[in-house]
């Protein structure tokens, strides 16, 4: 066999590998979603659920300039990494553009979450609580039982 042929071989082997572990971390992750407060809809209720990922949904479609300048000073950094010569002030300009248009948007998220909380039954609020306590790092503690 040839060297050229072993190299060829060699790196569709590699290649597919990286493929087939990359394929089944994607569906490992999205069968086991992080813990967030967004992601805590999806243990809702079904009508609450609903309710909730329309009001998340809403916020979302009212942040679209918000989010499309993020996604700007991302693609300006970017651009600006692959510069010859680094403008740091410019970098930082745009890292920080992004960075304000996430915590803008996070917010709007957060003050319709606090809004949805609000109006919710204690149930909803534990999901919620439950979610950001797994977020941090913490489990919940186990719920008490209740004595006969």
């Amino acid at each position: 066999m040839s060297p050229r042929l072993v190299a060829a071989s060699l790196v569709l082997n590699v290649f597919l590998i990286g493929a087939l572990a990359g394929g089944t971390g994607w569906l490992i992750g999205k069968s086991n979603p992080g813990f967030s407060l967004e992601s805590a809809g999806g243990r809702l209720p079904a009508a609450d659920r609903k309710v909730f990922r329309q009001a998340l949904r809403e916020v979302r479609r009212g942040s679209r300039d918000v989010i499309l300048d993020g996604q700007a000073a991302r693609r300006e950094a970017a651009n600006l990494l692959q510069q010859p010569t680094l403008d740091s002030n410019a970098l930082a300009a745009a890292l920080e553009r992004a960075r304000k248009a996430d915590v803008t948007v996070r917010t709007r998220l957060e003050q319709r979450i606090i809004e949805f909380a609000a109006s919710g039954s204690a149930e909803d609020r534990q999901l919620l609580a439950d979610a950001l306590m797994r977020r941090a790092g913490r489990q919940p503690p186990a719920p008490a039982k209740k004595s006969p």
